[in-house]
């Protein structure tokens, strides 16, 4: 049987001096995320919240002096070190994801778009890891801008549990240092590749017009108005391949090539794209590039379209960051409910996430179920 969920954030550094600490910290992260849950999204819905389901917070929280101000959720999120919130997240969500080993891992990063609005010359970027076999979040870092992936993403790949797993990543994290931090965690990777490293897209090109290609797979899906073809195509002759010593166990070289037909109008869109990988087998590298999406569709665009963070406008000290993890705390515990008697009873796999939060807002079993607390 799973821990509570609460329990893995009761043992978080508290950063207030004990002066200042009326409420445990357990109650602010708690009542914030219940909150978030239920489409509460600034600190005045979430006191707000807080007040008309306290009766509901008094079953498993310490009240005695009753329910957090706005302004104390403000300043305590202003002030909560990421960094610490983070790495309880991440042992959390280690604790939910299974067969790891068979798992697609797709990372990329995300802006919130209002608050580096308003914050200037000082924007952030947070990136993010996914589980797509788990439909897991599984961690976050911040960066100062786009750019900063780079140096960003090794730190959140030390931090997460890889081992067997597939990492896919955009062009931007196609570095060698990249490449050494996921072979580090004994995991394999495909990588997207494109101008910006344009001797080695050169060389990857080359290969595909002079080498016979080692394997194909093919894939043929209906939908959204179209019909697209896929043909993941690999090469394991890397002899054009000048410094492929340099990228740790580099195996394969692939291209996708990509047709779709709009049904609307008979137009045809043809495109080709390349990958560095260090897997052999055509079907997994195809499938790992395809799941590569859902980071986009389940995890960014759920963000900014259900839980509109886009729209947030947090951003004094770091509010912005703490925030995001929270709605990525929300998400996972909405999608990872699949065994309770509420979700079995009420809802099939097709019932929306946006649907789940507002039953919530009514429902105290189905959050007790979400919290792990029956």
């Amino acid at each position: 049987m799973r821990k509570p969920f609460l329990s893995y954030f009761r043992t978080m550094k508290d950063h207030r001096i004990n002066r200042k600490k009326r409420h445990p910290l357990v109650n602010i992260i708690a009542i914030t995320i219940v909150a978030v849950i239920c489409n509460s999204d600034t600190w005045k819905d979430v006191a707000f919240f807080g007040e008309m389901k306290k009766d509901f917070f008094s079953k498993f929280l310490d009240l005695r002096n009753g329910i957090p101000g706005k302004d104390t959720f403000r300043r305590f999120f202003a002030a909560l070190d990421p960094k610490v919130f983070e790495k309880h997240f991440t042992q959390w969500a280690k604790s939910l994801a299974k067969d790891i080993d068979k798992e697609f891992v797709s990372i990329d990063g995300k802006a919130p778009r209002q608050a580096n609005r308003m914050r200037g010359d000082n924007p952030i970027h947070i990136v993010s890891a996914w589980a797509s076999t788990n439909a897991l979040i599984l961690g976050q870092i911040k960066t100062d801008e786009k750019s900063n992936e780079i140096t960003a993403i090794p730190s959140l790949l030390e931090a997460l549990f890889l081992e067997g797993a597939t990492v896919t990543i955009d062009a931007m994290g196609c570095q060698k240092n990249i490449v050494e931090k996921i072979v580090e965690k004994k995991a394999d990777y495909v990588l997207a590749l494109k101008e910006n490293h344009p001797t080695l897209l050169e060389e990857v090109t080359l290969s595909f017009k002079e080498k016979p290609c080692h394997e194909f797979y093919e894939t043929l899906e209906y939908g959204h108005g179209r019909i697209e073809k896929r043909k993941c195509s690999i090469i394991n002759d890397l002899g054009f391949i000048y410094d492929k010593e340099s990228w740790k166990n580099l195996h394969t070289v692939v291209r996708i090539d990509s047709q779709r037909t709009l049904k609307k109008t008979g137009e045809i869109q043809q495109e080709s794209r390349y990958y560095i990988s260090s897997l052999t087998d055509v079907e997994k590298i195809s499938k790992a590039i395809r799941s590569h999406w859902g980071i986009e569709n389940r995890v960014h665009w759920c963000l900014d379209m259900i839980f509109d963070e886009d729209s947030s406008s947090k951003r004094t000290g770091f509010a912005a960051q703490n925030f995001s993890l929270v709605n990525k705390i929300a998400l996972n515990l909405i999608r990872n409910n699949k065994d309770g008697k509420v979700e079995n009873e009420l809802f099939d796999k097709w019932t929306s996430i946006k649907s789940r939060r507002k039953f919530a807002h009514y429902c105290d079993d189905y959050l007790f179920e979400l919290l792990n607390l029956i």
